[in-house]
């Protein structure tokens, strides 16, 4: 009869918790007791809802993912999140391990497991989606583990690194954008570093993530004087350790997340410093603007640090040769390494023309204000004579060109390939929908995005960039902008739109996936750039072949980089309209979609040949060569250089093309 009892007990609930250096071993895992209406339409519901959590990770490169199954009455609704630290590959990993815990789970419907790397949950409802803590059965108290080794003496200071550690994360991680931080801190006694981090669930708010972290606090500090601590709640989960468990470049910077800590002195000396600061700015633009603008310089260029020329000329060996990263047409690019061993990219532009400072003027201005992880961020800049010098992050992979026709041609997976393309289109939907005015970059192509060493996007070079007025459709202005990637309506009668960089985005995900230049031509039998090659396998159902040849893809890879083709082909569209905005490719990415309701026409073709810019129109879809007789507008040869997507500003150089129409 007690044997009946107990087996009775762990069919209704079970729970389990194990201890293991192995990251992807199930700390705590429970199975809920309240029986599904179907067993087998319930088994068949999760295990397309767990499949589909599983491809959001994958494809959408995310550490958060929703998915559920309404299906014949047993409903299931899942989320599965991912520590912030590890690559999508882990992530995908940790989930496979938990998903395949979740099937053991077949008396009930619902069910959770938490790893150190990942938590996976479904329930048959979806209350817990906004609110984690609601439960429908079983046990969902917090909880905690303490290491089994404690630092040796002396105890009270490492007690007091550690709670201050503790504490900094506790009050940091609900003021995040993401309810995540990872911290390290010294404990010179011991000589040895303290990792932590913490994380809400994602879609939680500040202060139901403050009350979590309230109380992970509480419970990891009465792990003390112990070398670990670990905390798992449906809301939050956090941990502390003596062994690195995150990379040392992947700590947040929670100081100025905790700046609303400072004491009024701070307060006082930072606000006497902002007004410093912004007076030095305010001296530098009187030599080159007229006072009223220059006060309006002033305003918008916060953030922004004043370096030293001297100092940026010494981190960069007196910009010699062998620190280049690159050359463009205003300047060069140099790593420097600062007095604090910091690595920067420094770009140096010298004034030949007022151009150059408008340039300038404009970078600075924009990016200062702008941040998020796809856009390249503006540390400083200096000034001294002719020299303008901007102070960049440092993006160690280089340009994206490199790896689609460069030196490193042919190492990106597909995978990497996707997030490239996927975050360029969140930087893009930043600028245009999220920032507090529209910014439009003017210049989106392949070699003005930069890799980070994980190979994450940042949209660089800013230069070009203008603000587009809400109550607008567009702006006229005189063209600038790079030839085999701008857009007809631009090129031709200088209107500016967020489409324009749609349309750029466009062609840079046909180059992502073929691995080609905007200008290239195949063969010389054939006279079309990589737009007209896409659209005409496109018309073809053939574009498979557009695929890049070095890519070994996999039924399913395969499926998706056709429906990411059709995205670019989308972006391409002409008229204006037909083009989506950048919020709305972003959700077809997230989604896994393509064109869902759309029809793709044909994209105008704005080709580079022979130092010509030659335009074909069409509106609808037809056979390949049926187009209308060219217009081919002779471009100065000093526009070009050697370089086939050489920046160019054809309205400077003396073209009206609008006459010419």
């Amino acid at each position: 009869m007690a044997v009946l009892i107990v087996l009775l007990v762990l069919l209704l609930i079970e729970l389990g918790i194990a201890q293991s250096n192995d990251t992807n071993i199930p700390i705590q895992y429970f199975c809920g007791s309240i029986a599904p209406k179907s067993q087998s339409n319930f088994i068949k519901n999760r295990k397309s809802t767990l499949d589909e959590l599983r491809m959001q990770l994958l494809s959408r490169r995310v550490f958060y993912a929703r998915a559920q199954n309404l299906s014949d009455g047993d409903s299931v609704f899942a989320v599965a999140q991912c520590r912030n630290y590890i690559s999508v590959d882990q992530c995908v990993d940790c989930f496979d391990v938990a998903a395949s815990e979740l099937v053991n789970c077949t008396a009930g419907n619902g069910a959770y497991v938490f790893l150190d790397n990942c938590f996976v949950r479904y329930e048959d409802f979806a209350d817990f989606y906004n609110n984690p803590t609601v439960k429908q059965d079983g046990v969902g108290t917090p909880l905690s583990l303490c290491g089994n080794q404690s630092v040796s003496q002396p105890i009270t200071s490492f007690n007091q690194v550690v709670d201050r550690l503790l504490s900094d994360i506790r009050d940091a991680t609900p003021k995040t954008s993401n309810f995540y931080v990872a911290s390290t801190r010294q404990i010179t006694s011991e000589n040895a570093t303290m990792y932590a981090f913490a994380q809400c669930v994602e879609n939680r708010n500040q202060s139901s993530c403050q009350t979590c972290m309230n109380t992970a606090y509480d419970r990891l500090y009465n792990c003390l004087p112990s070398t670990e601590g670990r905390f798992f709640d449906m809301g939050c989960v956090a941990r502390y350790s003596e062994t690195p468990f995150f990379n040392d470049n992947q700590t947040t910077n929670i100081i100025n997340v905790l700046k609303g800590h400072s004491s009024k002195v701070a307060i006082v000396a930072g606000a006497i410093g902002g007004v410093v600061l912004l007076f030095l700015i305010l001296l530098l633009w009187l030599f080159y603007r007229l006072r009223m603008k220059s006060k309006k310089t002033e305003e918008d260029l916060k953030g922004a640090i004043n370096y030293n020329y001297r100092d940026l000329q010494l981190a960069t060996n007196d910009f010699s040769e062998e620190n280049i990263l690159g050359k463009g047409g205003y300047g060069e690019v140099f790593k420097a390494i600062l007095d604090d061993n910091s690595i920067v990219a420094v770009k140096k532009l010298q004034v030949h023309h007022a151009r150059v400072k408008e340039e300038f003027q404009n970078e600075v201005m924009l990016i200062s204000n702008v941040h998020h992880k796809n856009l390249l961020r503006l540390l400083g800049w200096s000034s001294e004579g002719s020299d303008l010098l901007l102070v960049l992050e440092y993006m160690p992979n280089g340009s994206l060109d490199r790896f689609l026709w460069g030196a490193k041609r042919g190492t990106l997976d597909w995978n990497q390939r996707f997030e490239i393309i996927f975050g360029i289109a969140r930087g893009l939907a930043h600028l245009h929908n999220e920032f507090h005015v529209k910014i439009i970059h003017r210049d989106i192509k392949s070699s003005n995005i930069l890799l980070s060493d994980d190979f994450k996007p940042k949209i660089a070079d800013f230069g070009l960039a203008r603000f587009q007025p809400e109550d607008q459709t567009h702006v006229s202005t005189k063209f600038a902008g790079t030839l085999g990637y701008t857009a007809p309506e631009y090129a031709i009668r200088g209107l500016l739109s967020d489409k324009v960089d749609t349309y750029s985005y466009g062609v840079v995900i046909l180059e992502v996936i073929s691995g080609r230049r905007s200008t290239e031509v195949k063969s010389e039998s054939s006279s079309a750039y990589l737009l007209e090659q896409a659209w005409r396998l496109y018309e073809d159902k053939m574009h498979m072949k557009f695929i890049d040849e070095t890519l070994d893809l996999n039924q399913y890879e395969q499926e998706h980089a056709m429906k990411i083709i059709e995205i670019g082909l989308l972006c391409t569209q002409s008229p204006v309209s037909n083009r989506p905005t950048m919020s709305e490719v972003v959700l077809m990415l997230q989604d896994g979609q393509s064109l869902g309701k759309r029809q793709l026409t044909r994209p105008t073709f704005v080709n580079n040949q022979d130092r010509r810019i030659t335009i074909v129109s069409s509106n609808s879809i037809g056979a390949p060569n049926d187009f209308k007789r060219p217009k081919e507008l002779e471009v100065n040869e000093q526009i070009h250089s050697e370089k086939a997507d050489d920046k160019v500003d054809v309205m400077e150089k003396g073209m009206d093309v609008a006459k010419i129409l």
